[in-house]
Parts: structure tokens; sequence; C-alpha cells
């Protein structure tokens, strides 16, 4: 009797483990296309963005004894793309002694990004704002170029990501049975030696992945701009600008954000912009000085601003002289250094001072994971990205490959795990999965969807239920 027991247990057991595989092989199947995407598409941001610079900032000059002054070289750029119609509206400092500053210049609707020597004022290189190599890489990993849409799916696939990480994390607990075993692959061959290295690698980097996810779909359209952002807005009022104000003002990322580009931190992005004008603010500026960019430029050196920095200069009558600089734009290694200022273009005001410790626990969680996600931190943080990237590339392959080698000889389809085993639903673990599931509407959607397709198309049709089931 005990014996029979024991063997129902096991018998048991194995179905539920065969349950989860099968739901593991499918949520693979949907998502390491775009992991893999993602992964290669990082691997160029971080490429790009330390060889030339997300502006084509990192260009080398020699220094010299005198800077040229701010006004001088503003009309150097000004100058270099229509000396007649366009301005300045943007002034990025040099990242060091021996690199250019740059200026963006707007000109009948389109924005150029030029670098300038700031020894001698001479324009060393231009480019369209947003169309470089790193501007490419960043629009496939944000949206697949294909817009909203292509913004869900990534948001779908980073969902379903996390309900595959979790699954597998309980299929290499269920094999290995410690965590110690988990992370040292055991000796094997053929397809357990694949399927060794594929827990292993897959345990390595599922906590990481984990937060990449979470930061990457915190600014997708969905959860991130309908759920999230929505309630971990920056309390604008704390300053004494108005939360509420009569007529209805553009937000951070309305004003600074440019396009599908981000510059503003997450937590700023649907806070509203304080305006010029008011009667508002701290002492800053002596308004007795003209508002010229080398007076502000002097400012914010005096306020603590180091290095490269941003200084966006006021849109409009209402518009804001704004300095930033934040490890998101590549400007510094830290992101608890994060820093933006607002400065009434009037009166000279400080009207808001936004530091790193006034953002809630959400907007800190995400500044510290974002610079994490893009590799900011230090050279040493580009290295482990590069070494994430390359882990998550193989963990398709090596999934590809193991199953592959499962693949009987002349099968058809795609022969997920336990091919035409009739498995019962274990709910101990499907329960968790939809309530991980609940919380990421795109997830959820996902579900449903391959629910109704399974029930109404694949297990009716003789052909397709060969093919996928």
């Amino acid at each position: 009797m005990d014996t029979q027991i024991k063997t129902e247990a096991g018998q048991q057991n194995n179905r539920r483990y065969l349950t989860v595989w099968r739901w593991h092989f499918y949520a693979g199947l949907l998502v390491m296309p775009f992991l893999t995407l993602l992964a290669v598409t990082g691997l160029g941001m971080l490429l790009f963005a330390n060889i030339t610079g997300k502006e084509g900032e990192r260009i080398h000059v020699v220094p010299q004894a005198t800077v040229q002054p701010l006004s001088v070289q503003a009309e150097a750029a000004r100058s270099a793309v229509n000396p007649e119609t366009s301005s300045v509206v943007q002034y990025i400092a040099p990242r060091a002694d021996d690199m250019v500053a740059v200026f963006r210049v707007n000109n009948e609707g389109k924005a150029t990004m030029v670098a300038v020597d700031p020894y001698t004022a001479k324009v060393v290189n231009t480019m369209p704002r947003n169309q470089g190599w790193y501007h490419t890489m960043d629009e496939i990993h944000g949206d697949m170029m294909l817009g909203a849409a292509g913004d869900y799916l990534l948001e779908t696939a980073a969902s379903l990501t996390i309900i595959m990480v979790v699954s597998g994390l309980y299929l290499w607990w269920v094999k290995r049975r410690g965590i110690k075993a988990m992370l040292l692959p055991p000796k094997g061959r053929a397809r357990s030696w694949w399927r060794n290295l594929h827990g292993s690698f897959g345990t390595w980097v599922s906590l990481i992945l984990l937060l990449f996810c979470l930061s990457g779909i915190a600014w997708a359209g969905i959860w991130g701009g309908k759920f999230v952002q929505a309630w971990s807005q920056f309390p604008a009022g704390k300053w004494g600008v108005e939360p509420n104000p009569v007529s209805v003002v553009p937000t951070h990322g309305e004003v600074l954000n440019d396009g599908k580009v981000k510059e503003v931190p997450w937590i700023l992005e649907l806070t509203p912009m304080p305006v010029s004008g008011t009667t508002v603010g701290k002492d800053g500026i002596n308004p007795d000085e003209p508002m010229t960019l080398e007076t502000v430029d002097r400012f914010a050196r005096e306020i603590g601003f180091k290095g490269r920095y941003q200084l966006n200069l006021p849109k409009g009558e209402d518009g804001v002289w704004t300095l930033s600089q934040d490890s998101m734009s590549y400007d510094m290694i830290s992101p608890f250094a994060d820093r933006t200022v607002h400065i009434d273009q009037y009166s000279g005001k400080i009207l808001a001072d936004i530091r790193f410790d006034d953002y809630n626990p959400f907007g800190k969680f995400m500044a510290a994971s974002i610079a994490l996600h893009m590799g900011t931190l230090g050279w040493w943080s580009v290295l482990a990205n590069v070494v994430f990237c390359l882990a998550v590339i193989f963990i398709g392959i090596s999934g590809c490959v193991m199953w592959w080698k499962r693949r009987p000889t002349g099968a058809v389809g795609i022969v997920p795990p336990a091919q035409k085993v009739k498995l019962p639903v274990w709910w101990m673990m499907a329960l968790p999965l939809l309530a991980i599931a609940l919380l990421f509407p795109t997830a959820l959607l996902a579900i449903a969807v391959i629910w109704l397709l399974d029930t109404l198309l694949l297990s009716r049709i003789p052909v397709l239920r060969r093919w996928f089931k």
C-alpha cells in the first residue's frame, strides 16, 4: 500500500512538473524572439553610447588655456545651421576638458545637434537630432519602430517574461533542490548538458531580468503610463508651484522629451512644468543681471552642477530655464545625484530644485534600476550589461537547441513537452502565475487571447492540433 501511494504521489508530481514545463515552453516560445531583439539592441546602445555618445558628444578636442564665451559658441552653432532663422534651444556641457560642447539648434521644425570646440568656438560636427546609430537602436529597443503597437507588444513580452522566469525557476528547483546547486551547472552530455547550462544561466540572470522587465514596462504605454506612472508623479506644489493652475500647463515630458526619446527622469514625466512670471520661488539669479547663457551657466556651477549637465532655454513667454543632470541621460555615473532646477526667466528665482532624495520610493527605484538597465554606473556596469545581454541570447539559443534535440525525427509542428498527453491544471502553481498576470494587463490579455485561440481553433482543427498540441 505504501509503495502504491508513493508511486501515485510520484506520478502526480511528474504530471505537475510536465504541466509547468509546458507553460514555460509556450511562454519562452512567445517571448524569446523579443528578448533576443532587446538584448541585441541593448548591446548596440551600450556600444554607441560609450564610443560616439548619445548626442555625438564624445568627440575629443585639444584643451587650451581659454574657453570661449557660451554666447560665442552658441552663435557658431546657430550659424552652422541657418544664421537667419535658427535658434539655440539646449546646451549640453562638455563631459570632460578634452571633449566638445553640444548645442541643439532648431530650424523650421527640425533639430540639429552641433558639436563645438569650446576653446576655439569652431564647429566640429553636425548631425540631425535622434538620427544616429544609438537612436536607431533605441527606437528598435523601445517599440521596434512600430509605434504604439510595438510598445504594447514589447510590454506584453516583458510581462510574460516574468511568468517564464518564475516557471523556469520552479522547474530548475525541482531538478536541483538547492540554490547553490541551481547556480552551478552539473556535468552532462548531449541535451542534459544544454539543459544544465540553460538552467544555471537562467538562475544567474533571473533577478536582473525581472528588474529589467519591471523598469522597462514601467515606462511602457499601459502598465507604466496608465497605472504606476500616474500615481507616482511628483508633487508639483512642493516649492509653491501651483498644483492645479488656472490654465493647463504642459508636463515635464511634453516640454523636455523630444518625441520618443526619454530625457526626463521617470518620476517627473507627468509632473506639470512650473511657469515664469509668477511671484513664487526662492532667490536665485540676481534679477539685475541679464539672463544669458553665460549667466545661467555660471549660476549652475555656483549651485553645484559639475561636469556635463544640460541647460534648456525657455520655450515661449511662460517658459523657464531648466538645468538638469541625471545618469539616465549619461550626464554622470550616480543616479543618487539626479537634480533638476527650474528658473524663472524674468525674476531669476528658483521655482523648483528637485533632487533624488525628493523622489518617492518607486521613483528612487526607477532612477537606480534605469541606471543599471542602461549601464551608466561606470565601466563595471557596462561590462555587466554586456555579459547579461550575451547570457540572455545564450538562454534563447540553448532553449532552441534543447527543443531540437528533444524533437523526434520526422516530427510535425512545434512538439511541445508532454505532447498528446492530457495534463491537469495545477492550480497551486497556476493561481500565483495568474496573480502575477493580473498585475500586468497586457500579460492577462495575452493569456486570454491564447486561451480563446486554443479553445476555439487549436483544439478543434486537426492540422493546428497536430502542430501546437
